[in-house]
This record gives structure tokens, C-alpha cells and sequence, in this order.
């Protein structure tokens, strides 16, 4: 599903319309990766734009809460939001929200994707995708792998693999990435997909064994792991992406200026080591490309969660 094309796109003139400093509200907390890219590209941003980017964490409901108020805020080039790939299924799974994420926000530019890694426990009888699929068939009861949340993209992931291998498995949410890594450790489950950045070190220290890479083309940190397509299951892409969107009304030309500084800001090299750290690729494309993007996600996503049946904890 994710391409590493970078789009190079024109950075017409240096600043906005006008030079109010510029919110650049961050849907998660801090610490996450969403936090991380948003501190990491505002001062790029503040010297192309010539307003200041100051960001913001407004975090809660898987994203929402950030969302909605960038959606509620004036057109005008001086609120933004970064977000990531729970915008594609928090309209399936969120009730009542006060906004629409298609009507009320308008697409800047994706601005990073990350793989996510199948690892199993080390001890499991599995070094492949197909030998970990066998032993769940031969015994089904082993089929229960860890999540960082009902409908987040690990979840979702797995949820995928599972249903194309005709296997069913048992969902069990964390409260974090942290807490199902550790599930995994002392054997609550056998299997699940995680964040690069947590299973790096613990696969290259031998407590895990990455199994497969969900993105459609290998991880660099992890060469020699296959990804999911390259063992049976072609077209298999499913990731996770941080990307800018701003209210909806937002005159197109100061979105283009905005998408072209978010750009470049993430392709400073300077920021490469950082964004390998997190398993970001960058993959700035403007807001065409990323309106399209956000259009089949939300549509492959409607459908896995309709045909699941996965229901948020009431």
C-alpha cells in the first residue's frame, strides 16, 4: 500500500498569508512518534512558512479528540494536525462524533509510513510466516495474539492475516505497545504484529523472532525478514502513517505552501537517523496523493471491521 515516492513540490512563496504563529496539534501524547515527527519538523516548518510552529498535543479517543478540534478550528492556515493511521477506522468505530473526518478536514500531505513487524516469541516453534500459520492450524488454541487496542493497526493487522489464512484467532488489547511486548514475553500469547522501534532491539537481542513485515516491501533495519506478501499473501500492505491535515475551508494555495514545507522539513537529512530510530520512512506527496490514500484506507479498513465484526468495548 505505501510507496517511498517523494513528491518534490514548490515552495511558492516563504510565508502564509499572514505571519500569526501556527498550531501544529498533535493527536496522540507525548513521547509517541507522532509527538516525536511533529517536534522534529516545526522549526523547518517555522523558517519556510515565516510563522512560527508551535506544537500542541491534544490526545484522547484514539485521536479524536485532537482531530475534532482541528476540524472546529477557523480555515485559515494557522491550525493543523498531525495524525496517524487511526483516521482511517475511527470512523468505523467511534460513535458520535461531532465531526466528519472526510467533510471537515482536508488532506496537507501523508508525511511518513512505518512497517509493522510479526514477531513471535522466541521459544515458538516458527521461523517463517507459512510455519507459524501451520502451527495454529495443528493447533488452533495457539491462535491468541496481543494488540495496543481493539481497532488499532496492529490489531487490524493481524485480524487480516488471520481471515486470508482462513484461520480465527483471539484479539487481546493492551493498554500500550509496551504492555503487549511484555504479554508476549511471559507467554500470554505466542504471536502478534508491533512497531519497529519495540521490536528492533528485542529481535536483534534474541527474546523475539520477527517472522514477517507487513509493508509491501522489506524493512531496511530488518533486511532478511520477508515481508507477508513475499510468503503467500500477495498484496499484502497493511502499516501504520503519520500525515498533516488542516480544517476543510483552508484556501488550497496555503495548503500547498504548507504540504511543501512539511515536506521538505521531513526530508532534512539531518532527521534521517531519527526517523530509522522510529521505523519512519519518509513519503511527503502532497494533497492529491494523500487524499486518494486516505480514500482506499478507509475503504479496505470499512470493510475489515464490518466483516470482523469488531465492536469498540462498551
Amino acid at each position: 500500500m505505501f510507496r517511498r515516492t517523494l513528491l518534490a513540490l514548490p515552495l511558492a512563496t516563504p510565508a502564509l498569508a499572514q505571519d500569526r504563529p501556527t498550531r501544529l496539534v498533535i493527536a496522540f501524547p507525548p513521547g509517541g512518534s507522532t509527538d516525536i515527527l511533529g517536534r522534529l519538523i516545526a522549526p523547518r516548518m517555522t523558517e519556510l512558512l515565516g510563522a512560527t510552529v508551535t506544537p500542541e498535543n491534544r490526545s484522547g479517543a484514539s485521536g479524536a479528540v485532537g482531530a475534532g478540534h482541528v476540524a472546529q478550528s477557523a480555515p485559515d492556515g494557522t491550525t493543523l494536525l498531525l495524525d496517524s493511521g487511526g483516521q482511517s477506522v475511527n470512523p468505523f468505530l467511534l460513535r458520535g462524533l461531532s465531526f466528519d473526518y472526510v467533510r471537515d478536514l482536508a488532506p496537507v500531505t501523508l508525511l511518513a509510513t512505518l512497517p509493522l513487524v510479526l514477531v513471535v516469541r522466541a521459544e515458538f516453534p516458527a521461523t517463517t510466516l507459512p510455519e507459524l500459520l501451520a502451527a495454529l492450524r495443528a493447533d488452533p488454541a495457539q491462535a491468541r495474539y496481543g494488540s495496543v487496542g481493539i481497532g488499532a493497526r496492529v490489531h487490524l493487522a493481524m485480524a487480516q492475516l488471520l481471515k486470508r489464512a482462513g484461520l480465527r484467532g483471539e484479539h487481546i488489547p493492551y493498554r500500550g505497545g509496551a504492555d503487549q511486548i511484555a504479554g508476549l514475553l511471559r507467554g500470554d500469547t505466542p504471536m502478534g504484529f508491533t512497531s519497529p522501534a519495540l521490536a528492533t532491539p528485542l529481535v536483534r537481542d534474541g527474546r523475539l523472532r520477527a517472522v514477517a513485515v507487513s509493508s509491501a516491501a522489506r524493512f531496511p533495519a530488518l533486511p532478511e525478514v520477508p515481508t507477508v506478501a513475499e510468503q503467500g499473501f500477495d498484496g499484502f500492505a497493511i502499516g501504520d502513517w503519520l500525515g498533516m491535515l488542516a480544517p476543510a475551508a483552508t484556501p488550497a494555495p496555503t495548503i500547498a505552501r504548507i504540504a511543501a514545507a512539511a515536506a521538505d522539513a521531513v526530508n532534512q537529512p539531518a532527521l534521517r537517523p531519527r526517523l530509522d530510530a522510529l521505523g519512519l520512512q519518509p513519503a511527503a506527496e502532497g494533497p492529491a496523493a494523500f487524499a486518494r490514500f486516505l480514500a482506499a484506507e478507509r475503504a479496505q479498513f470499512e470493510a475489515l471491521i464490518r466483516e470482523e465484526g469488531i465492536r469498540l468495548e462498551s
